[in-house]
């Protein structure tokens, strides 16, 4: 498995094990077979595993691995997210940002936390620079070992960066469906040094054999995660566009015998300031895919043959979460904006 520095003492695995599968929305979860399965990824090089204080029991989760696994867990770099529930953000405050870093140390059973990513619901409300801040603060006292951030647009970002806080990383989605990092981030960050994690490579597993040739998909989705991805297909041109981008993918993929899920994710992996992808897994099926990408190398031709089908998009436009931001569009609708609460995220 292929690693990356994302500062000189600090690397991380290039595919990180995503934790959000893990929450419950995607089918009942064994947390004991779960965590087996975490360790499998570690033998396999795969590191690096993404949480968050909004998924549901998923922190406790990586905790009882720590525990039940201590030699695996000596080589596991633990990301999380700070995530204050919209209904909140106007009383956050000092004791309101420890008392969550708090409860995210506890549950994962860490002295300091490897990476702590900020999210802010709306910007309208202001509050995040000085939350920003305080997270710096809680960093300097060897609570959290680095900062990043996660969904944020490239002004709001810039606004953290000027205030002093040291961001290292940004999570976002980036897909060859969804390119809202070109719309300006990445060349931001490539000022700034920070380093893009990316998420929804696969578009929720829609970037696969398994849609090839098939009519779109009717409503309900078995799952959000299909329902948010299927509105960014619409977004990027519809589903026609999209099943000539399949095919393409498909044709790539049997050149290279790879799948289609592994042609997209490389694709992301080669972009600049891409430091990972994070993968959705709730078992080991796709692992030796995974495992694979890193003797996987793209030709020019591969990627002509993809800007000849990207090109003909008609979006997603903005910036970063422009989309999902709106709660009166059929983005926002969708989100969960109050899941930090302890009632409902033990």
């Amino acid at each position: 498995m292929q690693r990356f520095s994302i500062t000189r003492e600090y690397s991380i695995s290039r595919i990180i094990k995503g934790g959000w599968h893990l929450a419950g929305g995607h089918g009942a979860i064994d947390p004991r077979s779960a965590q087996r399965d975490m360790a499998t990824y570690v033998d396999a090089g795969v590191t690096t595993f993404d949480c968050a204080d909004i998924y549901t029991g998923v922190e406790s989760m990586i905790g009882g691995f720590r525990r039940i696994y201590p030699e695996h867990a000596a080589q596991v770099q633990v990301h999380t997210k700070f995530v204050p529930d919209l209904g909140d953000l106007a009383r956050v405050d000092r004791g309101y940002v420890e008392n969550i870093i708090h409860r995210s140390l506890q549950r994962l059973g860490m002295e300091q936390l490897d990476l702590v990513q900020f999210h802010w619901w709306d910007f309208r409300i202001p509050g995040y620079v000085e939350t920003a801040l305080e997270l710096e603060r809680l960093r300097r006292a060897g609570k959290i070992r680095h900062l990043g951030l996660t969904n944020f647009d490239v002004a709001h970002m810039a606004e953290i960066i000027a205030a002093g806080v040291p961001v290292v990383s940004h999570q976002v989605q980036y897909s060859l469906v969804d390119d809202r990092p070109d719309h300006g981030m990445v060349e931001f960050c490539k000022d700034h040094g920070i380093w893009l994690l990316c998420y929804g490579t696969v578009c929720g597993g829609f970037l696969s054999e398994r849609w090839l040739g098939l009519p779109a998909p009717g409503v309900p989705l078995a799952n959000r995660s299909l329902t948010k991805y299927r509105l960014i297909i619409d977004e990027f041109g519809g589903w026609d566009l999209f099943q000539r981008l399949l095919g393409t993918l498909g044709e790539i993929a049997a050149t290279h015998a790879t799948d289609i899920a592994s042609v997209a994710t490389r694709i992301i992996l080669d972009r600049p300031q891409v430091a990972a992808a994070i993968v959705g897994a709730v078992d080991t099926q796709h692992l030796a895919a995974h495992a694979k990408l890193a003797h996987l190398e793209l030709q020019d031709e591969d990627r002509r043959m993809l800007e000849a089908v990207t090109r003909q998009r008609r979006g997603p436009a903005g910036d970063i979460y422009d989309l999902e931001r709106d709660r009166d569009g059929v983005h926002g609708r969708i989100m969960k904006y109050d899941a930090n609460a302890p009632s409902s995220n033990a």
